[in-house]
């Protein structure tokens, strides 16, 4: 089942539910899907790796606006961020823990035979096509320093 199908029938039970913090971010995803189709070269088409991507843009800039606004005690805000960021994270792949990340990474460097912290960028090339939708690039890359520093 397609993504735009799986979010509809959310859509579906969270109207029946009432759950408006479910119906924010479902209605959020369906906005990006149809703003992702309708996109030059999209055909009307977003493909599964491109619905991920979409996702995990979403969830970055639901954390980055939940950081600022707890910056500025706006928790009212920083909550409903929150509530969003829970249902978009419904519909991503399972996100590798700490000592999962670290053993792909190890054996990431290993195969690119990275040496140093000057190899950093081709370690990052490969671990981020590699991991993609299993984990965030911040969490990548600090791995990465921490392995090869």
């Amino acid at each position: 089942m397609s993504l735009e199908l799986q979010v509809m029938a959310e859509m579906k039970e969270a109207m029946k539910s009432k759950n408006e913090a479910a119906l924010r971010g479902l209605r959020a995803i369906k906005a990006e899907i149809i703003k992702a189709k309708t996109e030059p070269g999209a055909n009307g088409q977003v493909t599964a790796e491109g619905e991920i991507k979409l996702l995990q843009k979403m969830v970055k800039q639901r954390r980055d606006a939940l950081d600022i606004f707890r910056q500025q005690n706006r928790e009212d805000l920083a909550q409903k961020e929150q509530e969003e960021i829970e249902v978009i994270e419904k519909f991503l792949p399972k996100q590798m823990d700490e000592a999962e990340l670290k053993a792909a990474l190890q054996a990431i460097i290993a195969e690119v035979g990275a040496q140093s912290a000057a190899d950093m960028g081709k370690v990052m090339g490969t671990a981020t096509k590699k991991l993609a939708g299993q984990a965030d690039g911040k969490a990548i890359s600090a791995m990465v320093k921490s392995l090869l520093g």
